[in-house]
């Protein structure tokens, strides 16, 4: 047997395991799965929602939901009470409000499969009542809390301050607005009365009776009313409201995005809540659980669209509030010349010469 050579001895054995062939294909598929997270990430729609869970808008919008409840059913008795004359003598108008109420609020009105309001008993209602002065104490405490407490979500979302409006201003500019969303929905009522009767008109002079076409045409002309009214709505929201300077072009993004998905949960409405209030366990309060549920999700596409706006509007560095904005600036200039005088003083201090150093004309720790 002969002595092993050195290149015999540093070739490995037969038997040792050999690294796979594909031993650095793990590091680049991770490489490739950071970048498609990283894609991902600057996604608008996504940094929108990260956004928007970073401010706690869920939480906003839960504490929302449940004071929508009460302000809705204060702010539906107030102006049935207030409107009740005008709607008494016109049956289609009133049909058509509350078609228009039970359409965007799924639930609320009873149109004879179940619901929180009778129709019957808001017609025949009147402010003069005592119950009618006590609903309208409620529209007041309720209904402008609300519309309060909807303000200062959309400018925590945005980074922005408490207005510093009067308190009594404030609280008259939320009550000019709730008297014009009514007054905006008893307008659609009385267009979509109008459309349908010309719709009737067209259609007998045609020679075409009622059909599934014609139910499905009303139904699509309800739905535009609905989708006008929410963008109008959502655009005063945020920029009356909530007193924040949008330009037009983003205002229409997020006033139309948050009326098209109100729009999709007004359609879906009645399968979105159809298996949370079907559990025979919730029958009792089935119609309110759903209506929580309902305006959970309203005030969650609501805040969701205030934050495109946001994030749209930082994204091409226009300030939410040039005012908030420049005092930003303003104080962070003054901090980075404080940190800035503290460091002349720190090394001030370092370069000063001590007393030894002063006396023998060398620093005491020098050689």
């Amino acid at each position: 047997m002969g002595e092993p050579t050195t290149a015999d001895a540093k070739q490995p054995p037969a038997d040792a395991k050999q690294p796979p062939a594909d031993a650095k294909q793990p590091p680049a598929l991770i490489a490739w799965v950071q970048r498609v997270v990283a894609w991902v990430m600057q996604l608008k729609p996504v940094r929108v929602f990260l956004d928007y869970g970073s401010h706690r808008g869920p939480l906003l919008a839960s504490g929302l939901s449940s004071q929508a409840i009460f302000a809705v059913f204060a702010a539906i008795w107030v102006s049935f009470s207030v409107f009740g004359i005008v709607l008494s003598g016109n049956a289609q108008l009133q049909e058509s409000l509350l078609a228009l109420i039970g359409n965007a609020v799924p639930g609320l009105i009873d149109r004879g499969d179940g619901g929180a309001i009778d129709p019957d008993d808001l017609v025949n209602t009147t402010v003069l009542t005592w119950t009618g002065a006590i609903a309208l104490g409620g529209l007041f405490i309720t209904a402008l809390g609300w519309l309060a407490s909807a303000r200062d979500a959309v400018r925590l979302l945005g980074d922005l301050p408490a207005p510093t409006t009067n308190f009594l201003l404030l609280k008259l500019k939320d009550l000019g607005l709730a008297i014009g969303f009514g007054i905006l929905l008893l307008i659609s009522a009385a267009l979509s009365v109008l459309s349908s009767q010309a719709l009737d008109g067209v259609l007998e002079l045609l020679g075409i009776r009622e059909s599934d076409a014609t139910s499905l045409v009303g139904r699509g002309v309800s739905i535009l009313l609905m989708f006008i009214i929410d963008t109008l709505v959502l655009a005063a929201f945020y920029r009356v409201l909530a007193g924040v300077h949008i330009p037009l072009r983003y205002l229409a993004q997020g006033a139309l995005l948050g009326a098209f998905a109100l729009g999709v949960l007004k359609v879906l409405g009645t399968a979105l809540l159809g298996g949370a209030t079907r559990n025979p366990l919730l029958a009792g309060f089935a119609v309110i659980i759903g209506l929580l549920i309902w305006f959970t999700l309203v005030c969650q596409v609501i805040l969701i669209a205030a934050c495109w706006v946001f994030v749209s509007m930082k994204d091409a560095g226009v300030p939410l509030d040039p005012r908030v904005a420049a005092q930003r600036r303003a104080e962070e200039e003054a901090e980075r010349e404080r940190l800035k005088d503290e460091l002349r003083a720190e090394l001030a201090r370092e370069k000063k010469p001590g007393f030894w150093a002063r006396l023998f004309g060398r620093g005491a720790g020098r050689t």
